[in-house]
């Protein structure tokens, strides 16, 4: 291995007894000690967390089985044992059929990588135990690997590979046989990720095809038709006009309008029917009797029962009722005191007005339509053929669930759309450099002569003390990589609610992407740049000197990324042992919901404690994959059997972990049909492009070169396979075969008496028609009431 570690090259402690040589011995032996610190503490932390999950288990079921109680189909899902463990065997038997029929489509397609991570996993955890092993056990690097490094990229400078220093050393041939063994398994370990992915990739295809060809939602028989022209945005006419190009009956058409006037109103009068409900709690508390708010005649009556007449003065109510204070005249200078549940009742009446003079108003039409057919098999053909010459007019697409609509997005204009997506796209790409300075700042933690240069005796101290020293250099970086990969995301999720985008479906896809991008670049290639290629203080002079070499800066994140072995086995340790047992936990709901219930104040607040939590893809899945692709472009190195195997049990506890949250303890409301694939493929993709091109510099600084050009057949393949992938199976993912759809002739799912998939219970009753239009307007809950109704 190479004699350049990311762990400190200072000798700490008593090295008498280490063998003659240089500093290899205390290297291996600061490695040892570092890889048991941190499977001690991830594995206390996580014994904790697991522990603690199966004491509280089943004595929280409004946490850990809230979505088994208030989801129709998760009701059928088996009770799971209250014993400490007996629910793990019990949940490992639920099939996947019944993983489709009780979570859906994105939950199986989740899991399904998993389990094809798994596989993966496993084979080439044992190829590389029984193979790699022996061989990197026999042939061991030593410094000549960092000598050649030098040479090749012209340095020899000990702390920066690649800047002019020392004089060049006589390149030397390097154990050509261990070096053809290395090249064998790039070929073998790309092949067995290949044949598992595409192996998954049919099946979830296949699972998609029937699942969805097998029911008729009202999403199903839908079409998202945007670029309407000017002529035809009317029902009528549009209907028409549609029904003319022979595609199929049109059962329902509605035509986006400019209803923002109309949803602002309905935000008001959400806001103000909490404000009615609080005031009528505290009313309530204070009068110490039961009741609910009546129309303005009852919430008239006095404390002794007799009728008011009119509005009474202020000083006439019963001193318990609740006074609300209001600001008036110029500047809000002037305040007076109102009876609180007077003021809100007379506001809620009067938006009730304004609501239903302002749905019988006419809007103007936007471009975009949701044009509902008869049949799914019409709505198929529409998304799939061409139904207008003009460039950007009458693109049909398939329609999100309407559940998952974002109504004041349709009425943006297209420009509207397209700028907000490009800033907010401009604006995380800029913020990935902000992520640079944190970033670089923990990649120095690791490296002693860093710390050194910025804080002198926090080295010394370091020195002194190998434990401490441990504990800051291996679990401080990973702990606080960590972190940021959890609250990110949290950001990134709130800057796609202003992209514009038409749906909630879309939003998540959006913010997997989006947290992908942050963790492969920032917390992948960043860090390794900064950890090992780079030093912080000199960056941006060895950045500008790599630029005018791209062989430079090939050859040096090769180098950086096997030197960072050591830190991501302990990032997958800390993530697999130590997280997933927080997250079974559900730490976060649990430290919350004491505050959550101490704010509580009405009915619909109580009851609102009581819902599952939401499952967010685009905060789960982006980890999973860019732990994957580690532990692919780790696979053939020194580290690689311990990052294999760490990763296998990294899917494991995460199969489980998130298979009983998907099935038994969190709820997904909204639903994208399995759309995730597509992005965990391309994602593969580009894990096995690094891969290869790691590969590709690490032999070239062996002066392997016939070795490392014998890679480039798979560079050429993996992006032939992207290609392939795209017009072959991409649009599996996106669209119904018509052949797959058993809907005619009343031989679906729904008809023949199997029981309702999970679509088809969150569909039922619903239209595409914006919720402003046609929601009843909510009476105040009664106390007492966590029903929902009033």
């Amino acid at each position: 291995m190479s004699a350049r570690f990311f762990f400190s090259t200072y000798e700490y402690g008593d090295n008498s007894t280490k063998p003659p040589g240089d500093g290899l011995y205390d290297l291996r032996h600061q490695e040892q000690r570092n890889l048991i610190q941190q499977l001690i503490i991830s594995a206390l932390l996580g014994i904790g967390a697991f522990s603690t999950f199966c004491l509280l288990r089943p004595k929280w079921p409004h946490f850990y089985y809230a979505r088994k109680i208030r989801m129709r189909n998760a009701s059928l899902l088996p009770e799971l044992p209250d014993t400490l463990f007996g629910w793990i065997p019990a949940l490992w038997r639920i099939s996947e059929d019944d993983v489709l029929a009780t979570a859906g489509l994105d939950a199986y397609v989740f899991l399904a990588f998993f389990k094809m991570a798994i596989r993966f996993l496993f084979v080439a955890s044992v190829l590389a135990a029984v193979v790699l092993v022996p061989i990197h056990t026999y042939f061991k690097d030593d410094d000549d690997s960092k000598d050649n490094t030098a040479n090749i990229l012209g340095t020899g400078n000990e702390q920066m590979p690649f800047v002019d220093g020392k004089k060049k050393k006589p390149l030397q041939h390097v154990k050509p046989a261990y070096l053809w063994a290395n090249l064998i398994f790039v070929y073998v370990f790309t092949g067995l990720a290949y044949y598992f992915l595409w192996k998954q990739t049919e099946e979830v295809v296949q699972v998609r095809q029937t699942y969805l060809g097998n029911q008729a939602t009202v999403t199903d028989k839908t079409v998202k038709l945007s670029g309407i022209p000017e002529e035809l945005r009317s029902e009528g006419v549009l209907k028409e006009h549609i029904e003319k190009l022979a595609i199929g009956a049109v059962e329902k058409i509605t035509i986006c309008r400019q209803w923002g006037d109309l949803d602002q109103l309905l935000n008001e009068r959400s806001s103000t029917l909490r404000k009615l409900e609080e005031v009528y709690t505290v009313y309530h508390a204070r009068k110490g009797r039961r009741g609910m708010i009546g129309d303005s005649s009852e919430r008239q009556f006095d404390e002794s029962g007799g009728e008011e007449e009119g509005h009474s003065l202020l000083e006439r109510r019963p001193s318990y009722r609740p006074q609300l204070t209001l600001r008036y005249g110029k500047l809000k200078l002037r305040t007076k005191k109102v009876d609180a549940l007077d003021y809100y009742t007379d506001k809620l009446q009067d938006l009730d007005d304004q609501i239903t003079e302002a749905r019988q108003k006419e809007y103007r039409a936007t471009p975009l339509a949701f044009v509902t057919m008869k049949s799914v098999s019409s709505a198929q053909v529409a998304t799939q053929v061409l139904m207008d010459p003009t460039p950007g007019a009458m693109v049909a697409r398939p329609a999100p669930s309407p559940s998952d609509v974002i109504w004041p997005n349709t009425y943006l204009s297209r420009s509207s759309r397209w700028s907000r997506s490009w800033a907010i796209s401009t604006f995380i790409t800029l913020s990935s450099i902000f992520w640079l300075v944190p970033v670089a700042a923990l990649a120095g933690l690791w490296n002693t002569n860093e710390i050194h240069k910025i804080w002198p005796q926090l080295a010394d101290t370091l020195k002194e003390y190998p434990v401490l020293a441990s504990f800051v250099q291996t679990f401080l970086p990973t702990a606080v990589l960590t972190l940021l990969n959890v609250a990110v995301p949290y950001f990134y999720d709130w800057l796609s609610q202003f992209q514009g985008l038409i749906s909630q479906e879309e939003v998540e896809l959006s913010v997997i992407s989006k947290n992908f991008f942050f963790a492969f670049f920032n917390l992948f290639l960043a860090f390794t740049v900064f950890g090992t290629a780079f030093n912080f203080h000199s960056f941006w002079e060895t950045l500008n000197r790599s630029f005018k070499d791209t062989a430079s800066i090939a050859l040096a994140l090769a180098e950086a990324v096997e030197d960072l072995g050591p830190f991501y086995i302990n990032l997958i340790i800390l993530q697999g042992l130590g997280m997933f047992p927080f997250r079974l936990l559900q730490v976060g709901s649990v430290t919350l919901y004491p505050i959550t219930k101490f704010g509580a104040k009405t009915p619909r607040d109580y009851d609102e404690l009581k819902q599952p939590a939401i499952f967010q893809y685009g905060f789960f899945l982006p980890q999973p994959i860019l732990i994957y692709i580690i532990c692919i472009v780790y696979s053939v190195l020194e580290h690689g059997v311990l990052i294999l195997t760490f990763g296998l049990i990294y899917f494991v506890l995460g199969y489980f972990t998130y298979k009983y949250q998907l099935l038994y303890a969190m709820d997904h409301p909204g639903h994208s049909t399995g759309k995730a694939w597509p992005i965990i493929v391309y994602r593969v993709f580009l894990g096995l492009l690094v891969f290869q091109l790691t590969m590709t510099g690490w032999l070239a600084l062996r002066q392997a070169f016939t070795s490392a050009g014998l890679i480039l057949p798979l560079l050429a393949f993996t992006i032939w396979s992207y290609w392939h992938y795209t017009k072959n199976y991409l649009p599996s993912n996106y669209y119904i075969a018509l052949r797959c759809i058993q809907e005619e002739h009343g031989d679906s799912v729904s008809d023949v008496g199997m029981r309702h998939t999970v679509d088809e219970e969150r569909e039922e009753g619903q239209v595409f028609v914006n919720p402003s239009l046609v929601s009843p307007l909510e009476r105040p809950w009664a106390i007492g009431d966590t029903n929902g109704h009033s």
